[in-house]
Parts: C-alpha cells; sequence; structure tokens
C-alpha cells in the first residue's frame, strides 16, 4: 500500500485554500472537472510544507504516529491531542498544544479537545487516500479505454463487454462507468475534489510535487493517457519497466518539441504525402498499395531508426507487407526514385535470370549516413512475397546472424523492425509463433519494434468480424511487450510514441509495440471500391481532411513555419520526384539484383556469378576422421556424469571408430565437425535436435548430478574452430524454419539446418518452403544455403510419409543442373553419402536449398554403416549408387533392373537375398533426385539392355517419386522402354496406422518387385 498510514500531515487531506497559488497561473474559484485548454501539460504550485514535519523530527514523528494507532494512550496526551487534531484537519501547527507546567491540572478544560470539532476516523483518510491510489491506477490500466485514437472518430474498438472493477464489491460495464467519472465510485464526492492528496510512488504526474488536489490529479492522468495516446502496459509483471513507462508518459512536459524537430518532422510529412501523390498522378490506374491515411508511418520509422542510431545500433532489418512499400523504400531505405519509377514501366526488360517480381514485394540493402546521428547506418528491407506475416520468422533470422556475425551478444548494435496490417497482426498465427522466439536464447534478437499500421479493416472485412479481442494488437500482451496505441493523425504523438518505443528497446532489450491508428484513403489496392463494403466509414474519409495539410496548418498557426516555407517545401520535393521521373525514362532494363536485400561481398564475382564451376572433393583423410571420432565418443570436460545408456553409445562409436566404420550420426559428427574445423559455422535447429527425435545424435551431454549442466562436445574439436550451435526449437514449425531460412540468408560461410521432428510435419511450414525457399532465387536473385533434414520411411506407425511429390514436382531441371536448379533434393541411403552431401552443400562455389530425405530405421540398420574408404580424399557424393554385385558380371542375363531411393533399398536386397535372384534383378539407387541425374540413369539402363525397368517405392503411388521419375527415366531411354511401378497402391492418407495392414502391404510390394512376369500382358 506504499506506507499509507504514515505520520497525520503526510496523510492529511489539505484544502486547495491551504495550496500556494502560482501567481503565473491562478486557479479558478470554480474549476470544470475536465479541462483541455491545449495538449501542452501546464500544472499547478507545489504544496506548502511545515518545517515541523522536515528533516529527522519526521521519523520520530512517524514512529510516534504508528504506536498512536495501534493504541492512543501508549503515547504521551500531548501526542494523543496532536494526532487527533491533525486527523480532524487541523494544520499540524494549530494542531499542537503546549503540555500544562508540572503539577498542572491535567483535567483542566480545553487541553483534552481537539481544536476542530469533528474527527473523521483514520480509517476514512486511508480509505480517501486509498480512492485517489485506486483512481491513479484505474487511469493507468484503462485510461486507452477513452483515448481519441481514432482519426475518424468512429472507433471500432468496442469494450462494452469488457468487465470494470470498481470497487471489491460490484462490476460496472465502460459505458455505465466511465473513467471520468469513477472517482464517485471510491467513495470520494464533489467535496473531495480540491481536496490535496499525496501522491504515490507508482504515479509521476506530480513532477516535482508530491501532492495535487483531486481535480489536478484527474486532469493531469487524462493528459497522460486519454488524449491521441493509448497506453497499454499496466499487465507487464517487472515493477521497473512498468515505473519507466509511467515515467515517459506522466512526467509533466515529456511532450515537447524544439522548433527543428517540428521543421524536420513537417519536412517528413511533405516527402510522405507528395511521394504518394506523385504516383497517383503518373500512374493513376496502376496497383501501387500507398500510404494515403498513414502517412506518418514514414516519419515513424525514421524517429525510431534515429533513435536507435543514437543508441549505437548500426544495422537495422525490415520487414513489411506490401501497402507503403514503395514509400518506405524511398523515403526510409532512400532507394533512388528513379530505380522505383521505373518499375512502373511494362517494357522493361529483365536483365537477370528468374521470373522476378511485382514492386511491391522487392527488397532492398542500402549502407548510408544518418543524417540526424551523422553515424552509418545499414538498412534492409526483405523481400517477401504475398503472404501477410510470413516475413516476420525471416526477418529475425536474418537478425540473429548478423548479431552473431558481429558478436552482437546484447543486440546493441543490430536489431529489427516488423511492421504489420491490423488484420493479419490479428489474424495471422505466424505472428505468434514469431513472438514467442522472441525470449528463447538461441532465437532471441533482443527486442523488435512492431509497427503496426491499423486501416481499421481488413480489405473488406470489419474488425467485429475479424477478430475477437479489442484491439488487433492483444497478441503481444503474451510476451509482456507494451503496446503504445497512437492516433495517426497527430504528426507529434506518434513521433513522441516511436521515441519511446526505441528507447523502451535499447533499454530493456524486450519487444515493443506502436499502433498506428489510421485509415486507408483508398481501397485494398487504387482499383479497388470500398464502398461498397463499408459505406459509411468511407463517406467520412471523403471528408477528412489530409494529415499534412492539417500538421502545416497548426505550425503555421504556432508560427513555426510560414506559409511560403511550407510551399518551398512541397515545391523542392515536387521537383526532385519529376527530375528523377525524367532518368527513370532512360532506364530500359530490369536488374532484380539491385534490389537484393542480403548481399555476399566477396563471394560472388563482380557481375553476381560464381567464381568458379568446380567443386573439390569432399573427402577428409584418415587422421581427421579419426580426430573428429575420438570427440564425437567422449565426454570433454572433466567431473561430468553421463547417463549410463549414453556411455554405451559413446563407447560404441569408440568402437567404430576403431574399426574404421561409421554410423549415420558419426557420418553427420564428421561432416559438421570438419566444417567447424574448416571455420564454418555449423547451426542445427528443430524440435528435439540436441538428442534426436530418435535418440541417435545427443549433441548436447547432460550432467545427471548437476541441473541445467551441460556439455557440447562438437564444440571442443580445437582451438581455432568455428562455433557450434544447435538447439532445440520450440514446438513450431512454420516460425522456425523461417527463423533458420533467415538466418541462412545472412551469410554464405555457415551450413544452417532445420530438423523436421518427422519429415510430414513439414507441411505445417509449407509457406515457408513454398514462398521462400522454392521460389527465391527466382523471384529476388536471392541464393540461399539452409539444410532441411526431413525424417522419412514407412515404419507402419501412421507418422512417416513426407508426402515428396509436393516437393519433388517443384523442382526445376535446367541444363546447368546443380546451378541452375532451385533446389537440391537427395535420400541418402549411406552414412558417407549423407557426409558427402553436407560437405559438397558449402564447398559448391554457389548456394542452394538442399532437401534431405533422412531415415528412421536405418539409424540403427547393420547394414546402413559407411567405410572410411568411402569418406577419404578423392572421394565425391554419389548421385546415383549402381549395382555392383553380381549382376555386373553377365549384364545380358539381368531380367529386371529396380530403380529406387533410400531404405526401401534394404528391403529389395534382403527379399533379394532370400529368392537367390542375385544373378537376374539389379537394384540401384538414385540417391539425388533433384537436379535427377540423367547421365548416371542412361549408363545403368544402357548397362541392362535386356531387362525389365521398374520404379519401386515404399510410398503410395500418389505421394512418392513415381510421376516425379517416370518421365525423366523414359528419356534416359528415349521413350523406347516402358517403366514399371512397384510400390504401393493410391491412397488418400500417407500411411497405415495398423502395424499387420502395414506388412501385408510391404510384402505384396516385395511380391512384385521379384515376380519377373508380374508386369505381363500390361501395357
Amino acid at each position: 500500500m506504499h506506507r499509507l498510514r504514515t505520520c497525520a500531515a503526510r496523510l492529511r487531506p489539505l484544502t486547495a485554500c491551504q495550496m500556494a497559488q502560482s501567481p503565473s497561473q491562478p486557479r479558478p474559484a470554480q474549476a470544470p472537472l475536465r479541462t483541455f485548454p491545449q495538449p501542452t501539460r501546464h500544472y499547478t504550485a507545489p504544496v506548502a510544507a511545515e518545517p515541523f514535519l522536515n528533516g529527522t523530527s519526521s521519523n520520530y514523528v512517524e514512529e510516534m504516529y504508528y504506536s498512536w494507532l495501534e493504541n492512543p494512550k501508549s503515547v504521551h496526551k500531548s501526542w494523543d491531542i496532536f494526532f487527533r487534531n491533525a486527523n480532524a484537519g487541523a494544520p499540524p501547527g494549530a494542531a499542537y498544544q503546549s503540555p500544562l507546567p508540572l503539577g498542572g491540572d491535567l483535567r483542566g478544560p480545553g487541553l483534552g479537545q481537539a481544536v476542530v470539532g469533528s474527527q473523521p476516523s483514520v480509517e476514512k483518510l486511508v480509505e480517501d487516500h486509498l480512492a485517489v491510489q485506486t483512481l491513479i491506477r484505474a487511469y493507468q490500466v484503462r485510461g486507452h479505454h477513452i483515448a481519441k485514437l481514432d482519426p475518424l472518430g468512429i472507433s471500432c474498438v468496442n469494450f462494452d463487454d469488457a468487465p470494470v472493477t470498481v470497487g471489491s464489491n460490484f462490476i460496472l460495464s465502460v459505458e455505465a462507468c466511465p473513467l471520468r467519472v469513477l472517482w464517485r465510485f471510491y467513495g470520494l464526492d464533489e467535496a473531495d475534489l480540491d481536496k490535496v492528496f499525496r501522491l504515490p510512488t507508482t504515479t509521476f504526474i506530480g513532477g516535482n510535487e508530491s501532492a495535487l488536489p483531486l481535480r489536478e490529479i484527474i486532469r493531469r492522468l487524462e493528459m497522460a493517457y486519454c488524449q491521441h495516446i493509448g497506453v497499454e502496459f499496466m499487465f507487464i509483471n517487472d515493477i521497473d519497466q512498468c515505473q519507466w513507462i509511467r515515467q515517459k508518459f506522466e512526467k509533466p512536459g515529456v511532450m515537447q518539441f524544439t522548433l527543428e524537430e517540428k521543421r524536420t518532422l513537417l519536412a517528413r510529412m511533405v516527402r510522405s504525402t507528395r511521394f504518394e501523390e506523385f504516383l497517383q498522378r503518373k500512374w493513376s490506374s496502376e496497383k501501387r498499395f500507398g500510404l494515403e491515411g498513414c502517412e506518418s508511418l514514414i516519419p515513424a520509422l525514421k524517429t525510431i531508426i534515429d533513435k536507435s542510431s543514437e543508441n549505437g545500433v548500426e544495422n537495422v532489418i525490415m520487414g513489411m507487407p506490401h501497402r507503403g512499400r514503395l514509400n518506405v523504400l524511398a523515403n526510409v531505405i532512400r532507394k533512388e526514385l528513379e530505380q522505383i519509377f521505373c518499375q512502373f514501366d511494362s517494357k522493361l526488360e529483365a536483365a537477370d535470370e528468374g521470373s522476378g517480381d511485382v514492386k511491391y514485394h522487392l527488397g532492398m540493402y542500402h549502407r548510408r549516413i544518418n543524417r540526424v546521428t551523422d553515424r552509418n547506418i545499414t538498412l534492409s528491407l526483405v523481400a517477401n512475397p504475398s503472404h501477410l506475416e510470413a516475413v516476420d520468422p525471416v526477418v529475425q533470422g536474418k537478425t540473429k546472424a548478423e548479431q552473431f556475425y558481429c558478436g552482437d551478444a546484447d543486440g546493441k548494435r543490430v536489431m529489427s523492425i516488423l511492421l504489420h496490417g491490423d488484420a493479419a497482426f490479428a489474424g495471422q498465427g505466424i505472428v505468434y509463433e514469431t513472438f514467442h522466439l522472441s525470449d528463447l536464447p538461441s532465437y532471441t534478437t533482443h527486442g523488435t519494434v512492431h509497427v503496426v499500421v491499423n486501416n481499421q479493416i481488413g480489405f473488406t472485412t470489419d474488425p467485429r468480424m475479424a477478430r475477437s479481442s479489442p484491439y488487433p494488437t492483444d497478441v503481444a500482451r503474451v510476451v509482456n511487450a507494451p503496446i503504445f496505441h497512437v492516433n495517426a493523425d497527430d504528426p507529434e504523438a506518434v513521433v513522441y510514441v516511436c521515441n519511446v518505443a526505441a528507447e523502451w528497446r535499447a533499454t530493456f532489450h524486450k519487444d515493443v509495440v506502436v499502433d498506428l491508428v489510421c485509415y486507408r484513403r483508398n481501397g485494398h489496392n487504387e482499383m479497388d471500391e470500398p464502398m461498397f463494403t463499408q459505406p459509411l466509414m468511407y463517406k467520412q474519409i471523403r471528408k477528412q481532411k489530409g494529415v499534412l495539410q492539417k500538421y502545416a496548418e497548426k505550425l503555421i498557426a504556432e508560427g513555426v513555419v510560414t506559409r511560403q516555407e511550407y510551399e518551398e517545401e512541397i515545391s523542392k520535393y515536387d521537383k526532385i520526384c519529376e527530375e528523377a521521373y525524367a532518368r527513370s525514362k532512360d532506364e530500359k532494363i530490369l536488374h532484380i539484383k539491385h534490389w537484393l536485400d542480403s548481399p555476399w561481398p566477396g563471394f560472388f564475382t563482380l557481375d553476381g556469378q560464381p567464381k568458379s564451376m568446380s567443386c573439390p572433393s569432399t573427402g577428409l583423410n584418415e587422421e581427421e576422421l579419426e580426430n573428429i571420432g575420438r570427440v564425437a565418443s567422449s565426454v570433454p570436460e572433466e567431473d561430468f556424469t553421463i547417463h549410463g545408456g549414453l556411455s554405451r553409445i559413446l563407447k560404441g562409436r569408440a568402437a567404430m571408430i576403431q574399426s574404421r566404420m561409421v554410423d549415420w550420426a558419426l557420418g553427420e559428427y564428421m561432416a559438421f565437425g570438419s566444417l567447424l574445423k574448416e571455420g564454418i559455422h555449423v547451426r542445427l535447429s528443430g524440435q528435439d535436435v540436441e538428442r534426436g527425435t530418435f535418440s541417435h545424435r545427443h549433441h548436447v551431454l547432460h550432467d545427471q548430478n548437476v541441473d541445467k549442466r551441460t556439455c557440447i562436445p562438437m564444440n571442443h574439436l580445437s582451438s581455432n574452430q568455428a562455433p557450434y550451435t544447435v538447439c532445440n526449437s520450440s514446438l513450431s514449425e512454420y516460425g522456425v524454419l523461417g527463423f533458420e531460412l533467415g538466418f541462412a540468408m545472412a551469410s554464405p560461410n555457415a551450413l544452417v539446418l532445420w530438423e523436421a521432428q518427422f519429415g510430414d510435419f513439414h507441411n505445417m511450414a509449407q509457406c515457408i518452403i513454398d514462398q521462400f525457399i522454392c521460389p527465391g532465387q527466382a523471384k529476388w536473385v536471392r541464393q540461399n544455403g539452409i539444410v532441411l533434414l526431413l525424417p522419412h520411411g514407412m515404419e507402419g506407425m501412421n507418422e512417416t510419409s513426407n508426402m515428396k511429390s509436393t516437393i519433388i514436382h517443384q523442382c526445376d531441371l535446367p541444363v546447368r543442373q546443380l546451378y541452375d536448379c532451385n533446389w537440391i533434393v537427395v535420400n541418402c541411403s549411406t552414412p558417407a553419402n549423407y557426409f558427402h552431401v553436407l560437405r559438397r552443400q558449402i564447398l559448391l562455389p554457389f548456394r542452394k536449398p538442399l532437401i534431405i530425405f533422412t531415415p528412421k530405421s536405418l539409424l540403427r540398420h547393420p547394414e546402413a554403416k559407411s567405410s572410411f574408404d568411402e569418406m577419404l580424399p578423392g572421394t565425391h557424393f554419389q548421385r546415383m549408387i549402381p549395382d555392383d554385385g553380381s549382376t555386373c558380371k553377365n549384364p545380358g542375363a539381368v531380367k529386371r533392373l529396380i530403380f529406387c531411393t533410400g531404405k526401401v533399398y534394404y528391403e529389395l536386397v534382403k527379399e533379394r537375398r532370400s529368392r537367390g535372384m542375385e544373378d537376374t534383378v539389379a537394384i540401384s539407387r538414385i540417391e539425388q533426385l533433384s537436379p535427377f541425374p540423367f547421365d548416371l540413369v542412361k549408363a545403368e539402363t544402357d548397362k541392362f539392355p535386356q531387362a525389365e525397368i521398374a520404379w519401386c517405392q515404399e510410398e503410395h503411388k500418389n505421394q512418392g517419386y513415381y510421376d516425379y521419375v517416370k518421365p525423366r527415366l523414359r528419356t534416359t531411354t528415349d521413350q523406347a522402354r516402358p517403366i514399371w511401378y512397384v510400390g504401393r497402391d493410391p491412397a488418400a492418407a500417407p500411411a497405415t496406422g495398423n502395424k499387420k495392414a502395414h506388412l501385408v502391404e510391404l510384402q505384396r510390394l516385395l511380391d512384385t518387385a521379384f515376380k519377373l512376369d508380374a508386369f505381363k500382358g500390361h501395357s
């Protein structure tokens, strides 16, 4: 209760007439309850102090007061009279009466009587102060409910159904009990409005004053919380953070701007507004998703960047939807205007390979001087598809990578800004997933500034149909991010809020949300008619005066600028646009690489091509393999107790190294370890990757006796190795894969891997795969070397199939196979090939996404092991592994050639051996499915000219590779030989959940594979 029961002078309500009046601001005799002469905050003079209660004597008085409260008879009679008089309202000087001389009659008249006739109870005094404190808290908690946030005055935020507690015994709705008269429900009345109350430590409205009349308390609270700024922060469970926010919004005179700051703000508003008007004049029939209605977004972003630069930030990574993107590119990132204008030219030819993308999806990277701080700053706007909010985790991953590579452990040099639309922020689940990464050790970017362009509409959908929460920003409350709502038609309030948001991020390194409550002057795009669905809203919008005009008129009235200066500023920027427009007509070729959001300096040639088109051997010398194997089978830290079962695993690894063999886990260890020793950072992320879903990896060891003590042996390979990051992720696919994609975007010199817990869970991240990984280079000339590990295998557990057809059919197969394809897809059947493909991913002179269908049962299959000989210098990844058994001795006797991939090979080999058909059936493994190894497959089919060709897969016919490989196998035979199918029938479900049914399906598959007349009579 903040020590409410203090001495009488600190509790006693003083009357307004006892206040020292400010000579410059005399108070009216009967001031109204709520007065707003102007937004500038002016406050009255301090309370007169009593010297008697100052200094060290106050401690003694307080101690006596506590004793008197417990038992009035425990103190001297003079103290009893003093405290009774003080509580009755007498000033401390009048409350005191000198004691009688020694021997005098203590029962004499007048001594035992209070100087004031009435004596209100102590409880009433305490209740009044508690009421005032509760009133202050009510404004802090719910002041935003009645803040004037909507420029249109038709706010869609509805709190009628939200109960407001105004006492311990009853609840009233906001409509029935607005904050403005809430004091009545706390037991205060009209007579209390001019009483002075001591302010608690949980408010800063007093400035240097410790007490204020109730009327002034209410006025200041309304000025702080109920004007053009609404603050949501009281849900935050950190006292220091709440106090910091209170101080920023409650302290008298906080929102003041210098003349120069106002002129700068006006100039930025001119650029933001006139840019959109210029585009509208020149290309009135083009879609551009303009910013009209929220022009204050540009000064908002520039303010965040300016303040962050002042606090030491050197690199800002941004993500945003399409609305206002061209304006941000022009006026925040500072992309050349002619490069933007030429995007509207339909005759512009593309100079780069790929499809390109629409102008309002493109990204940008630019390093420049920040004019306010005179410091270098790098700005990146990440390219993104139409899928709203999909770019959020990508931006966070890129930000985390930039922080990692520059050693920015606290996020003081690199930060992210994310822009959102109101409907998408509330509606898209990826927003929630991204927020939940914000404070995880391996994913935190140490605070993101979120700016919501709150149009109060989603395309044609009203908010009351689009969300169940009052605000679109309520999702941010789950991570205790403060939310600053602001009327976007008040540029000064917008700039102030953005300054506070940037300072919050710099101070606490946590997320913060700025909700720009605005409107959309046009429809969803410039060609759309919004009056069909929001007639009343758009009638109001048609009447709405532009924010630039309103702010200019305000500054002209204040004498900050003259009308001539304002018009000159407009003419100056219009001239810049016209000159850029003239230059844009000279642009004949579109260079997409000029819009690259993540350049890799030094990795490519100056014209963006690979420095070579060859890949060295991915093998290692035996000594290197042994050294890495020793670390993989040991515990590098002393006095570290591991689980007994893990001890057996490490001993098994040591035995394999001794016999020059590796299993799947060791093959991966060899690849990672060798790259780390070569200075390549390796980052493995996903659900349960530290141990491995199938308990095979164990890259993080846990001490069985000491809580939270862990050891990562991979970080003990050598003194000058690169760091290894392995991190269990949150239970998210969409968000985490997007994050890792962004991380891989930052540098080509890192192996970044994301592993799905089970392969088919990748479809939870399908948007990232379809919209970023698959077409990323074609749309944005942006290479990326991310690796997806998708555990796969038909084991009869109904959680197995990757629906590979959805991935394999998205492959692109130009002539230059590896360089020209959009991604690489492999299904390795040996640990050695897995080792080689991981190393090849880094040794290639370019970067392509790599998708690996990893096994489950092969992790411990006795035959799925590789010798060191398959991993020594001179060895490479095998795109196809031909049959090298007895079929090679007499190829003409081979009756059937079966092509397959992955785990099913071992089941086919076992069945062939049991049937004694090693001489008549050849089995070859296609390890790299995309790009397809036409040359190797052709050589294999030519080797067995008399054999039937069959494709065997364990997946259902409509879910595996068959439809993809069949036309390619036909191509290798010049369409001369049929390609037969061996596998399960088409099915809707990816796999059966019944073990017996699974075995029946498998046996039918094997019978078809080795029944040599199975296809007779079929065409």
